[in-house]
Protein backbone atom coordinates (compact mmCIF):
# COMPACT_ATOMS: atom_id res chain seq x y z
CA UNK A 1 0.00 0.00 0.00
CA UNK A 2 1.25 3.29 -0.93
CA UNK A 3 0.38 6.34 0.67
CA UNK A 4 3.26 9.03 -0.55
CA UNK A 5 1.35 10.11 -4.11
CA UNK A 6 2.88 11.81 -7.02
CA UNK A 7 1.02 14.27 -9.55
CA UNK A 8 2.27 13.75 -12.93
CA UNK A 9 0.69 17.34 -13.83
CA UNK A 10 2.77 19.35 -11.17
CA UNK A 11 5.55 16.84 -9.70
CA UNK A 12 3.95 17.68 -6.18
CA UNK A 13 4.50 15.50 -3.83
CA UNK A 14 1.08 14.42 -1.54
CA UNK A 15 2.92 14.22 1.77
CA UNK A 16 -0.06 13.82 4.56
CA UNK A 17 -1.80 10.52 5.34
CA UNK A 18 -4.57 9.60 7.71
CA UNK A 19 -3.73 7.59 11.20
CA UNK A 20 -5.91 8.09 14.47
CA UNK A 21 -5.61 10.82 16.95
CA UNK A 22 -5.92 8.17 20.42
CA UNK A 23 -6.82 4.81 21.29
CA UNK A 24 -10.17 3.66 20.73
CA UNK A 25 -12.42 0.27 20.75
CA UNK A 26 -14.54 -2.01 19.51
CA UNK A 27 -16.20 -5.02 20.52
CA UNK A 28 -17.75 -8.38 18.77
CA UNK A 29 -19.91 -11.39 20.21
CA UNK A 30 -20.23 -14.50 18.48
CA UNK A 31 -21.19 -17.51 20.68
CA UNK A 32 -19.90 -16.64 24.29
CA UNK A 33 -16.47 -15.89 22.62
CA UNK A 34 -15.56 -12.27 22.96
CA UNK A 35 -13.34 -10.26 20.58
CA UNK A 36 -12.42 -6.91 22.34
CA UNK A 37 -10.28 -4.85 19.70
CA UNK A 38 -8.09 -2.01 20.95
CA UNK A 39 -6.89 0.48 17.94
CA UNK A 40 -3.55 3.02 19.01
CA UNK A 41 -2.09 5.73 17.38
CA UNK A 42 1.86 4.53 17.01
CA UNK A 43 4.82 5.41 14.90
CA UNK A 44 7.53 2.78 16.18
CA UNK A 45 7.86 -0.82 16.25
CA UNK A 46 8.74 -0.53 20.10
CA UNK A 47 5.62 1.21 20.56
CA UNK A 48 3.91 -1.73 19.30
CA UNK A 49 5.98 -4.27 21.19
CA UNK A 50 5.02 -2.45 24.69
CA UNK A 51 1.72 -1.86 24.07
CA UNK A 52 0.96 -5.63 22.80
CA UNK A 53 2.92 -6.59 26.11
CA UNK A 54 0.87 -4.32 28.40
CA UNK A 55 -2.41 -6.18 26.51
CA UNK A 56 -0.91 -9.63 27.29
CA UNK A 57 -0.46 -8.26 31.19
CA UNK A 58 -4.02 -6.79 31.21
CA UNK A 59 -5.90 -9.41 29.49
CA UNK A 60 -4.03 -12.32 31.37
CA UNK A 61 -6.71 -15.17 31.08
CA UNK A 62 -7.63 -14.30 27.52
CA UNK A 63 -6.64 -17.30 24.97
CA UNK A 64 -5.21 -15.04 22.07
CA UNK A 65 -3.97 -11.70 21.55
CA UNK A 66 -3.98 -10.81 17.70
CA UNK A 67 -2.47 -7.91 16.67
CA UNK A 68 -1.80 -5.77 13.12
CA UNK A 69 -0.32 -2.76 12.70
CA UNK A 70 0.96 -0.59 9.78
CA UNK A 71 3.36 2.16 10.24
CA UNK A 72 5.15 5.41 7.94
CA UNK A 73 3.92 7.52 5.97
CA UNK A 74 4.59 4.72 2.83
CA UNK A 75 2.68 2.50 4.88
CA UNK A 76 5.55 -0.14 4.31
CA UNK A 77 6.47 -1.40 7.75
CA UNK A 78 3.47 -3.54 8.46
CA UNK A 79 2.66 -7.25 10.74
CA UNK A 80 0.03 -9.52 11.06
CA UNK A 81 -0.10 -11.61 13.80
CA UNK A 82 -2.61 -14.84 14.51
CA UNK A 83 -1.08 -15.23 18.09
CA UNK A 84 -2.31 -19.18 17.60
CA UNK A 85 -5.21 -18.66 15.52
CA UNK A 86 -5.29 -20.98 12.55
CA UNK A 87 -3.31 -19.17 9.76
CA UNK A 88 -5.25 -16.18 7.81
CA UNK A 89 -8.31 -16.56 9.95
CA UNK A 90 -6.85 -13.18 12.66
CA UNK A 91 -4.57 -11.11 11.78
CA UNK A 92 -4.95 -10.42 8.13
CA UNK A 93 -8.63 -9.53 8.36
CA UNK A 94 -7.35 -6.99 11.29
CA UNK A 95 -4.51 -5.57 8.88
CA UNK A 96 -7.44 -5.72 5.99
CA UNK A 97 -9.36 -3.37 8.05
CA UNK A 98 -6.92 -0.99 8.55
CA UNK A 99 -6.35 -0.97 4.98
CA UNK A 100 -9.26 -0.31 3.91
CA UNK A 101 -9.56 2.70 6.15
CA UNK A 102 -6.31 4.23 3.95
CA UNK A 103 -4.86 4.31 7.62
CA UNK A 104 -0.68 3.81 8.90
CA UNK A 105 0.99 4.89 12.28
CA UNK A 106 -1.34 2.43 13.54
CA UNK A 107 -1.98 -0.11 15.56
CA UNK A 108 -4.92 -2.78 16.63
CA UNK A 109 -5.14 -5.65 19.03
CA UNK A 110 -8.03 -7.78 19.18
CA UNK A 111 -8.09 -10.04 22.97
CA UNK A 112 -10.19 -12.89 22.17
CA UNK A 113 -11.85 -14.48 25.18
CA UNK A 114 -12.97 -18.00 24.40
CA UNK A 115 -16.79 -19.15 24.51
CA UNK A 116 -16.77 -22.97 24.44
CA UNK A 117 -17.82 -23.09 20.96
CA UNK A 118 -15.08 -23.33 17.89
CA UNK A 119 -16.39 -20.59 15.12
CA UNK A 120 -14.18 -22.07 12.37
CA UNK A 121 -12.30 -20.60 9.75
CA UNK A 122 -15.22 -17.84 8.10
CA UNK A 123 -16.61 -17.27 11.75
CA UNK A 124 -13.24 -16.04 12.78
CA UNK A 125 -12.30 -13.83 10.06
CA UNK A 126 -15.77 -12.56 10.27
CA UNK A 127 -15.26 -11.94 14.43
CA UNK A 128 -11.58 -10.05 13.95
CA UNK A 129 -12.78 -8.18 11.36
CA UNK A 130 -15.94 -6.56 12.50
CA UNK A 131 -14.40 -6.35 15.87
CA UNK A 132 -11.32 -4.17 14.53
CA UNK A 133 -13.97 -2.42 12.00
CA UNK A 134 -15.94 -1.22 15.47
CA UNK A 135 -12.96 0.57 16.94
CA UNK A 136 -11.81 1.65 14.15
CA UNK A 137 -15.61 3.32 13.51
CA UNK A 138 -15.24 4.83 16.69
CA UNK A 139 -11.50 6.69 16.16
CA UNK A 140 -10.98 10.23 15.38
CA UNK A 141 -9.28 10.04 11.95
CA UNK A 142 -6.92 12.68 11.69
CA UNK A 143 -4.47 14.19 9.02
CA UNK A 144 -0.43 13.43 9.55
CA UNK A 145 2.36 15.14 7.74
CA UNK A 146 5.31 13.72 6.58
CA UNK A 147 8.35 15.29 7.06
CA UNK A 148 12.24 14.85 7.71
CA UNK A 149 14.42 15.79 10.85
CA UNK A 150 17.10 18.85 10.17
CA UNK A 151 19.75 19.67 11.67
CA UNK A 152 21.24 23.40 10.74
CA UNK A 153 24.75 24.23 11.58
CA UNK A 154 25.92 28.14 10.95
CA UNK A 155 27.89 30.50 12.34
CA UNK A 156 26.59 33.30 14.94
CA UNK A 157 26.89 35.76 12.37
CA UNK A 158 24.89 34.56 9.88
CA UNK A 159 21.78 33.27 13.08
CA UNK A 160 19.86 36.60 11.09
CA UNK A 161 20.08 34.56 8.03
CA UNK A 162 18.94 31.31 9.15
CA UNK A 163 16.16 32.70 11.24
CA UNK A 164 14.21 34.49 8.56
CA UNK A 165 14.53 31.01 6.65
CA UNK A 166 12.35 29.88 9.28
CA UNK A 167 10.26 32.39 9.66
CA UNK A 168 9.33 32.30 5.69
CA UNK A 169 9.04 28.64 5.74
CA UNK A 170 6.68 28.71 9.16
CA UNK A 171 9.52 26.05 11.02
CA UNK A 172 9.97 25.16 14.66
CA UNK A 173 12.97 25.05 15.88
CA UNK A 174 14.07 22.82 18.35
CA UNK A 175 16.78 22.03 20.46
CA UNK A 176 18.97 25.11 19.56
CA UNK A 177 22.41 26.16 20.79
CA UNK A 178 23.49 29.32 20.40
CA UNK A 179 27.33 29.97 20.63
CA UNK A 180 30.17 31.13 18.03
CA UNK A 181 28.78 27.63 16.32
CA UNK A 182 25.00 27.55 16.58
CA UNK A 183 22.82 25.05 15.69
CA UNK A 184 19.25 24.38 15.78
CA UNK A 185 17.16 20.87 14.72
CA UNK A 186 13.80 21.14 12.91
CA UNK A 187 11.39 18.91 10.94
CA UNK A 188 10.28 19.73 7.39
CA UNK A 189 7.58 18.45 5.21
CA UNK A 190 8.48 15.74 2.41
CA UNK A 191 7.19 18.79 -0.17
CA UNK A 192 9.56 21.31 1.15
CA UNK A 193 12.40 19.63 1.88
CA UNK A 194 13.73 20.64 -2.02
CA UNK A 195 13.00 24.50 -1.23
CA UNK A 196 14.60 24.67 2.89
CA UNK A 197 17.70 23.18 1.39
CA UNK A 198 18.14 25.20 -1.55
CA UNK A 199 17.52 28.26 1.14
CA UNK A 200 19.71 27.02 3.86
CA UNK A 201 22.48 26.35 0.99
CA UNK A 202 22.33 29.76 0.00
CA UNK A 203 23.47 31.06 3.41
CA UNK A 204 27.43 31.46 3.67
CA UNK A 205 28.70 28.54 6.14
CA UNK A 206 25.51 26.91 6.86
CA UNK A 207 25.35 22.89 6.95
CA UNK A 208 22.38 20.88 7.23
CA UNK A 209 22.32 17.29 8.06
CA UNK A 210 19.61 14.78 8.30
CA UNK A 211 18.67 12.93 11.60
Amino acid sequence: MLFLEFSMADNHIKDSYKSISSESRGLFKDNGSRFIAHAYPVETEEEVKEIVAALKKEYYDARHHVYAYRLGYMGDKFRANDDGEPSGSSGRPVLGQIDSCGLSDILVVVVRYFGGIKLGIPGLIRAYKTSTADALANAEIVEKIASKLYRVHFGYMNMNSVMKVFKDMDLVQKNQSFDMECSMDTSVRLSLVDTFLERMADVEGCRVEEI
